[in-house]
């Protein structure tokens, strides 16, 4: 069994050749592989949908869909929505989203819960929902004194986002197939 010293680390450098979808968390490439599902993606459509009608009423916010998100020369991930409330320079995020949805598949369950959960508090994203479309039930985690603290479990109930400038209801049971 090869020890983590042993495993090869991967820059941004590399990303940028690799063909496909790939995540690099911490020198480690994760391929987004299998394509997401058609539940999965019915879901991301109908967040974004959402988010960006919500965004109408804050204009220093946008809603965006998977971007790649360039954390450091050894990470780079694509959130499946977002919402960032500042004008990026370049073609690529390189501050932290204000909001962050992940849609679970099982390919990447773990990887959302425990992986992007514990990335995503580290590099400060105040709010972190992890969408299940099995279990139709979202978790909202809002970050308070640097780590997350879970503000809900949703499922058909509204939940109030407040953001840097601005506030919005998200109405879960809106989301679902």
């Amino acid at each position: 069994m090869l020890t983590i010293d042993e495993l090869p680390h991967y820059s941004y450098q590399d990303y940028r050749r690799w063909e496909g979808d790939w995540e690099l968390i911490e020198g480690i490439p994760y391929a987004m592989t299998p394509s997401p599902t058609l539940i999965h993606q019915h879901v991301s459509q109908k967040i974004a949908r959402y988010l960006d009608e919500a965004m109408d009423a804050c204009p220093g916010c946008r809603a965006l869909l998977a971007i790649d998100w360039i954390i450091s020369d050894d990470t780079v991930v694509q959130p499946d929505n977002l919402v960032i409330c500042y004008s990026p320079e370049g073609d690529f995020l390189t501050k932290a989203p204000t909001l962050i949805f992940e849609i679970l598949s099982p390919s990447t369950s773990k990887k959302d819960r425990v992986t992007k959960f514990r990335l995503y508090e580290q590099e400060g994203v105040p709010y972190y929902c992890i969408v299940d479309p099995e279990t139709r039930v979202a978790k909202i985690y809002h970050l308070a004194q640097g780590r997350y603290v879970k503000q809900a479990d949703v499922s058909s109930e509204s939940h109030r986002f407040q953001l840097e400038a601005c506030g919005f209801d998200f109405d879960f049971s809106r989301i679902w197939p």
